[in-house]
């Protein structure tokens, strides 16, 4: 399932996206959805935890953590892996790549329309494929 992005994401709007995904609405999941769901961004872990932490605590590490598994499970967001040490998580859950900027660690979206991916390797036996990610690495010149 993917959801078209809502900048009008409040409890009450969450509420209901949640019952879709099937994912219990407690106050902490809530409090992260509205700050992952309030625009299109790419977020660590650590940035979450640190918003959804800022006036006061709200969540712990392991909650935050906890959280954005279960969203990227449910389909609510995806994740981006940039190396095995950098995942981010994406808002965006509509057919689009990424530009990582090695200089900055920084994220932004281009579409996927117009880039052509070809010459598939055959899947293995009893596998079928579930997506196609697509990271185009830069940096300043040199």
């Amino acid at each position: 399932m993917r959801h078209q992005f809502n900048r009008n994401v409040d409890s009450g709007g969450i509420v209901p996206l949640f019952e879709q995904y099937e994912i219990n609405p407690t106050s902490q999941r809530i409090e992260i959805a509205k700050i992952l769901l309030s625009k299109l961004h790419h977020l660590s872990a650590d940035q979450v935890l640190k918003q959804v932490n800022k006036d006061q605590t709200i969540a712990s590490k392991a909650t935050v953590y906890n959280t954005l598994k279960l969203f990227a499970e449910k389909g609510l967001i995806q994740q981006v892996f940039v190396d095995p040490n950098k995942i981010f998580y994406d808002s965006n859950t509509l057919a689009h790549y990424h530009f990582y900027n090695e200089d900055s660690g920084h994220l932004t979206d281009f579409d996927a329309d117009g880039v052509e991916i070809s010459g598939m390797p055959e899947l293995p036996d009893n596998t079928e494929k579930s997506g196609v990610d697509v990271i185009v690495r830069v940096r300043k010149k040199q």
